[in-house]
Protein backbone atom coordinates (compact mmCIF):
# COMPACT_ATOMS: atom_id res chain seq x y z
CA UNK A 1 0.00 0.00 0.00
CA UNK A 2 1.55 3.28 -1.13
CA UNK A 3 1.84 6.00 1.49
CA UNK A 4 -0.52 8.91 0.97
CA UNK A 5 1.47 12.11 1.39
CA UNK A 6 0.83 15.85 1.24
CA UNK A 7 4.16 17.18 0.02
CA UNK A 8 3.77 20.69 -1.36
CA UNK A 9 0.29 21.06 0.12
CA UNK A 10 -0.67 23.74 2.64
CA UNK A 11 -3.28 22.99 5.29
CA UNK A 12 -5.01 25.44 7.62
CA UNK A 13 -6.48 23.96 10.79
CA UNK A 14 -8.62 26.07 13.11
CA UNK A 15 -8.62 24.98 16.72
CA UNK A 16 -5.35 23.24 15.97
CA UNK A 17 -3.70 23.76 19.34
CA UNK A 18 -5.42 21.02 21.30
CA UNK A 19 -7.41 17.80 21.01
CA UNK A 20 -8.64 16.82 17.58
CA UNK A 21 -7.08 19.80 15.79
CA UNK A 22 -3.68 19.04 17.26
CA UNK A 23 -3.89 15.44 16.03
CA UNK A 24 -4.86 16.62 12.54
CA UNK A 25 -1.95 19.06 12.44
CA UNK A 26 0.64 16.55 13.60
CA UNK A 27 -0.53 13.86 11.18
CA UNK A 28 -0.66 16.11 8.13
CA UNK A 29 2.72 17.63 8.94
CA UNK A 30 4.25 14.18 9.42
CA UNK A 31 3.09 13.35 5.92
CA UNK A 32 4.64 16.42 4.34
CA UNK A 33 2.03 19.15 4.56
CA UNK A 34 2.90 22.68 5.55
CA UNK A 35 0.51 23.58 8.34
CA UNK A 36 -1.03 26.75 9.71
CA UNK A 37 -1.97 25.91 13.28
CA UNK A 38 -4.72 28.35 14.24
CA UNK A 39 -5.82 28.57 17.85
CA UNK A 40 -6.50 31.59 20.04
CA UNK A 41 -6.01 29.46 23.14
CA UNK A 42 -9.34 30.35 24.73
CA UNK A 43 -11.02 28.43 27.53
CA UNK A 44 -13.64 25.84 26.61
CA UNK A 45 -16.41 28.44 27.00
CA UNK A 46 -14.59 30.68 24.55
CA UNK A 47 -13.16 33.24 26.95
CA UNK A 48 -9.60 34.53 27.15
CA UNK A 49 -6.66 33.91 24.87
CA UNK A 50 -3.30 32.16 25.01
CA UNK A 51 -0.74 31.89 22.22
CA UNK A 52 0.79 28.85 23.88
CA UNK A 53 -1.28 25.96 22.48
CA UNK A 54 -0.79 26.88 18.81
CA UNK A 55 2.91 27.57 19.27
CA UNK A 56 3.45 24.30 21.14
CA UNK A 57 2.05 22.32 18.22
CA UNK A 58 4.19 24.31 15.80
CA UNK A 59 7.24 23.57 17.92
CA UNK A 60 6.42 19.85 17.88
CA UNK A 61 6.07 19.86 14.11
CA UNK A 62 9.30 21.75 13.58
CA UNK A 63 11.18 19.51 16.03
CA UNK A 64 10.11 16.53 13.92
CA UNK A 65 11.40 18.20 10.76
CA UNK A 66 8.12 19.60 9.46
CA UNK A 67 6.98 23.09 8.50
CA UNK A 68 4.34 25.01 10.43
CA UNK A 69 3.39 28.47 11.62
CA UNK A 70 1.09 29.59 14.41
CA UNK A 71 -1.97 31.80 14.02
CA UNK A 72 -3.87 33.15 17.00
CA UNK A 73 -6.58 35.10 15.18
CA UNK A 74 -10.17 34.34 16.13
CA UNK A 75 -12.55 32.64 13.71
CA UNK A 76 -15.44 34.52 15.31
CA UNK A 77 -15.01 37.63 13.14
CA UNK A 78 -14.71 38.17 9.41
CA UNK A 79 -11.43 40.00 9.99
CA UNK A 80 -10.06 37.09 11.99
CA UNK A 81 -11.06 34.57 9.36
CA UNK A 82 -9.40 36.60 6.62
CA UNK A 83 -6.23 36.92 8.71
CA UNK A 84 -6.04 33.15 9.20
CA UNK A 85 -6.18 32.51 5.47
CA UNK A 86 -3.76 35.37 4.80
CA UNK A 87 -1.32 33.74 7.22
CA UNK A 88 -1.21 30.71 4.91
CA UNK A 89 -0.57 32.93 1.89
CA UNK A 90 2.09 34.99 3.63
CA UNK A 91 3.85 31.94 5.03
CA UNK A 92 3.51 29.36 2.28
CA UNK A 93 2.00 31.09 -0.77
CA UNK A 94 -1.20 29.07 -1.07
CA UNK A 95 -3.93 27.11 0.71
CA UNK A 96 -4.90 23.59 -0.32
CA UNK A 97 -6.84 22.26 2.64
CA UNK A 98 -9.01 23.97 5.24
CA UNK A 99 -10.20 22.16 8.36
CA UNK A 100 -12.59 24.16 10.51
CA UNK A 101 -12.28 22.50 13.88
CA UNK A 102 -12.37 25.44 16.31
CA UNK A 103 -15.09 25.15 18.90
CA UNK A 104 -16.47 26.17 22.26
CA UNK A 105 -19.28 24.91 24.47
CA UNK A 106 -21.85 26.68 26.63
CA UNK A 107 -24.63 24.50 27.96
CA UNK A 108 -28.20 25.51 28.56
CA UNK A 109 -31.74 24.22 28.13
CA UNK A 110 -34.07 25.79 25.58
CA UNK A 111 -36.03 27.63 28.24
CA UNK A 112 -32.98 28.93 30.10
CA UNK A 113 -30.09 29.51 27.71
CA UNK A 114 -29.05 33.14 27.42
CA UNK A 115 -28.77 34.95 24.13
CA UNK A 116 -25.14 35.72 24.94
CA UNK A 117 -24.35 32.00 25.32
CA UNK A 118 -26.23 31.22 22.10
CA UNK A 119 -24.30 33.86 20.19
CA UNK A 120 -20.92 32.93 21.67
CA UNK A 121 -21.20 29.37 20.36
CA UNK A 122 -22.76 30.19 16.99
CA UNK A 123 -20.10 32.85 16.37
CA UNK A 124 -17.33 30.25 16.60
CA UNK A 125 -18.94 27.19 15.01
CA UNK A 126 -21.40 28.60 12.47
CA UNK A 127 -20.09 32.06 11.61
CA UNK A 128 -16.56 30.85 12.23
CA UNK A 129 -16.90 28.32 9.43
CA UNK A 130 -18.15 30.96 7.01
CA UNK A 131 -15.49 33.43 8.14
CA UNK A 132 -12.68 31.11 7.04
CA UNK A 133 -14.43 29.51 4.07
CA UNK A 134 -15.34 32.87 2.51
CA UNK A 135 -11.72 34.02 1.93
CA UNK A 136 -10.36 30.52 1.26
CA UNK A 137 -12.87 29.33 -1.34
CA UNK A 138 -12.05 31.85 -4.11
CA UNK A 139 -8.37 30.97 -3.79
CA UNK A 140 -9.08 27.26 -4.10
CA UNK A 141 -11.39 27.79 -7.03
CA UNK A 142 -8.82 29.96 -8.84
CA UNK A 143 -6.13 27.29 -8.48
CA UNK A 144 -8.61 24.52 -9.44
CA UNK A 145 -7.93 22.56 -6.29
CA UNK A 146 -9.04 22.54 -2.69
CA UNK A 147 -10.25 20.37 0.15
CA UNK A 148 -12.54 21.69 2.89
CA UNK A 149 -13.47 19.70 5.99
CA UNK A 150 -16.11 21.16 8.30
CA UNK A 151 -16.76 19.74 11.75
CA UNK A 152 -20.24 18.69 12.76
CA UNK A 153 -21.19 16.50 15.71
CA UNK A 154 -23.55 13.71 16.58
CA UNK A 155 -25.28 16.47 18.52
CA UNK A 156 -25.68 18.37 15.26
CA UNK A 157 -27.04 15.37 13.39
CA UNK A 158 -29.26 13.87 16.11
CA UNK A 159 -29.61 16.70 18.62
CA UNK A 160 -28.60 16.71 22.27
CA UNK A 161 -30.09 17.90 25.54
CA UNK A 162 -28.96 21.27 26.88
CA UNK A 163 -26.98 22.05 23.72
CA UNK A 164 -29.32 23.92 21.38
CA UNK A 165 -26.64 26.45 20.40
CA UNK A 166 -24.11 23.71 19.65
CA UNK A 167 -26.63 21.47 17.86
CA UNK A 168 -27.91 24.25 15.60
CA UNK A 169 -24.42 25.46 14.73
CA UNK A 170 -23.14 21.96 14.02
CA UNK A 171 -26.11 21.03 11.82
CA UNK A 172 -25.41 24.12 9.72
CA UNK A 173 -22.11 22.58 8.61
CA UNK A 174 -24.07 20.15 6.44
CA UNK A 175 -25.63 22.91 4.38
CA UNK A 176 -22.42 24.91 4.08
CA UNK A 177 -20.39 21.90 2.98
CA UNK A 178 -22.98 21.06 0.33
CA UNK A 179 -22.88 24.59 -1.08
CA UNK A 180 -19.07 24.51 -1.23
CA UNK A 181 -19.22 21.11 -2.92
CA UNK A 182 -21.71 22.32 -5.53
CA UNK A 183 -19.97 25.61 -6.29
CA UNK A 184 -16.55 23.95 -6.27
CA UNK A 185 -17.51 20.92 -8.34
CA UNK A 186 -16.11 22.24 -11.62
CA UNK A 187 -12.84 23.29 -9.95
CA UNK A 188 -11.86 20.15 -7.98
CA UNK A 189 -12.77 21.87 -4.73
CA UNK A 190 -14.30 19.19 -2.53
CA UNK A 191 -16.03 19.78 0.78
CA UNK A 192 -17.11 17.24 3.35
CA UNK A 193 -18.22 17.07 6.96
CA UNK A 194 -16.48 15.12 9.70
CA UNK A 195 -18.66 13.95 12.58
CA UNK A 196 -16.00 13.15 15.19
CA UNK A 197 -16.19 11.77 18.69
CA UNK A 198 -13.09 11.74 20.87
CA UNK A 199 -12.12 12.29 24.47
CA UNK A 200 -10.84 15.87 24.60
CA UNK A 201 -11.27 18.69 27.09
CA UNK A 202 -14.92 18.90 26.00
CA UNK A 203 -15.39 15.62 27.89
CA UNK A 204 -14.36 17.20 31.19
CA UNK A 205 -16.88 16.28 33.86
CA UNK A 206 -18.28 13.27 31.97
CA UNK A 207 -18.03 9.71 33.26
CA UNK A 208 -15.87 8.07 30.57
CA UNK A 209 -15.00 4.95 32.59
CA UNK A 210 -16.96 2.71 30.23
CA UNK A 211 -15.79 4.34 27.00
CA UNK A 212 -13.66 2.36 24.54
CA UNK A 213 -10.39 3.96 23.41
CA UNK A 214 -11.41 7.31 21.91
CA UNK A 215 -8.20 9.23 21.37
CA UNK A 216 -8.22 12.02 18.78
CA UNK A 217 -5.66 9.99 16.83
CA UNK A 218 -8.46 7.55 15.92
CA UNK A 219 -10.25 10.34 14.06
CA UNK A 220 -7.27 12.04 12.41
CA UNK A 221 -6.69 9.55 9.55
CA UNK A 222 -10.26 9.97 8.26
CA UNK A 223 -9.90 13.75 8.29
CA UNK A 224 -6.51 13.51 6.60
CA UNK A 225 -8.02 11.34 3.86
CA UNK A 226 -10.73 13.94 3.26
CA UNK A 227 -7.89 16.46 2.77
CA UNK A 228 -5.98 14.35 0.24
CA UNK A 229 -5.98 14.83 -3.51
CA UNK A 230 -7.23 11.22 -3.84
CA UNK A 231 -10.40 12.08 -1.91
CA UNK A 232 -13.26 11.22 -4.24
CA UNK A 233 -16.08 12.46 -2.03
CA UNK A 234 -17.79 15.81 -1.90
CA UNK A 235 -20.89 16.82 0.00
CA UNK A 236 -20.68 13.80 2.31
CA UNK A 237 -20.62 13.23 6.07
CA UNK A 238 -18.08 10.86 7.58
CA UNK A 239 -18.48 9.80 11.21
CA UNK A 240 -15.54 8.61 13.28
CA UNK A 241 -15.97 7.31 16.82
CA UNK A 242 -13.95 4.85 18.86
CA UNK A 243 -12.26 3.28 15.85
CA UNK A 244 -15.45 3.08 13.75
CA UNK A 245 -15.55 5.12 10.54
CA UNK A 246 -18.89 5.31 8.75
CA UNK A 247 -20.90 7.31 6.28
CA UNK A 248 -23.79 9.35 7.65
CA UNK A 249 -26.36 10.68 5.21
CA UNK A 250 -29.74 12.32 4.80
CA UNK A 251 -32.34 10.12 3.15
CA UNK A 252 -35.99 10.17 2.14
CA UNK A 253 -38.64 7.50 1.99
CA UNK A 254 -40.38 6.89 -1.32
CA UNK A 255 -43.43 8.61 0.06
CA UNK A 256 -47.00 8.51 -1.17
CA UNK A 257 -48.46 10.42 -4.12
CA UNK A 258 -52.05 11.61 -4.43
CA UNK A 259 -53.36 14.32 -6.76
CA UNK A 260 -55.04 16.01 -3.78
CA UNK A 261 -55.03 15.62 -0.01
CA UNK A 262 -57.17 16.16 3.02
CA UNK A 263 -55.85 16.18 6.57
CA UNK A 264 -57.64 12.88 7.16
CA UNK A 265 -56.00 11.31 4.11
CA UNK A 266 -52.57 12.39 5.33
CA UNK A 267 -53.35 10.68 8.62
CA UNK A 268 -54.44 7.47 6.87
CA UNK A 269 -51.41 7.47 4.55
CA UNK A 270 -48.85 8.14 7.27
CA UNK A 271 -47.69 4.47 7.52
CA UNK A 272 -46.77 4.57 3.83
CA UNK A 273 -45.24 8.03 4.10
CA UNK A 274 -42.97 6.85 6.92
CA UNK A 275 -42.18 3.38 5.50
CA UNK A 276 -38.45 2.75 5.11
CA UNK A 277 -38.70 -0.20 2.73
CA UNK A 278 -37.33 2.06 -0.02
CA UNK A 279 -34.76 4.64 1.09
CA UNK A 280 -33.69 7.35 -1.33
CA UNK A 281 -30.22 8.83 -1.02
CA UNK A 282 -30.03 11.71 -3.48
CA UNK A 283 -26.51 12.83 -2.59
CA UNK A 284 -24.79 16.02 -3.67
CA UNK A 285 -27.39 17.02 -6.25
CA UNK A 286 -30.24 16.14 -3.93
CA UNK A 287 -31.88 19.56 -4.22
CA UNK A 288 -32.58 18.99 -7.91
CA UNK A 289 -33.05 15.22 -7.69
CA UNK A 290 -35.61 15.57 -4.88
CA UNK A 291 -37.67 17.86 -7.09
CA UNK A 292 -37.29 15.70 -10.21
CA UNK A 293 -38.21 12.52 -8.34
CA UNK A 294 -41.29 14.19 -6.86
CA UNK A 295 -42.33 15.56 -10.23
CA UNK A 296 -41.92 12.11 -11.82
CA UNK A 297 -44.25 10.61 -9.22
CA UNK A 298 -46.79 13.33 -9.92
CA UNK A 299 -46.60 12.80 -13.68
CA UNK A 300 -46.86 9.03 -13.30
CA UNK A 301 -49.78 9.34 -10.94
CA UNK A 302 -51.61 11.65 -13.33
CA UNK A 303 -51.65 9.04 -16.11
Amino acid sequence: MDEMRYDGRVAVITGGGRGLGRSYALLLAAKGAKVVVNDNGSAIVGEGSDAGPAQQVVDEIRAAGGEAVASTDTVATAEGGAAIVQCALDSFGRIDALIHNAGNVRYGTLDAISYDDFKAVSDVHLRGAFNVVRPAFPLMRAQNYGRVVLTSSIGGVYGNNRCVNYAMAKSSMIGLANVIALEGEAHDVKANVIVPSAVTRMADGLDISQYPPMEPELVAPAVAWLCHEKCSLSGEMIAAIGGRVARAFIAETRGVYQPSWTVEQVDAAMPGILAKDEVLDFGLHGHVDHILYSFAMAHEGAK
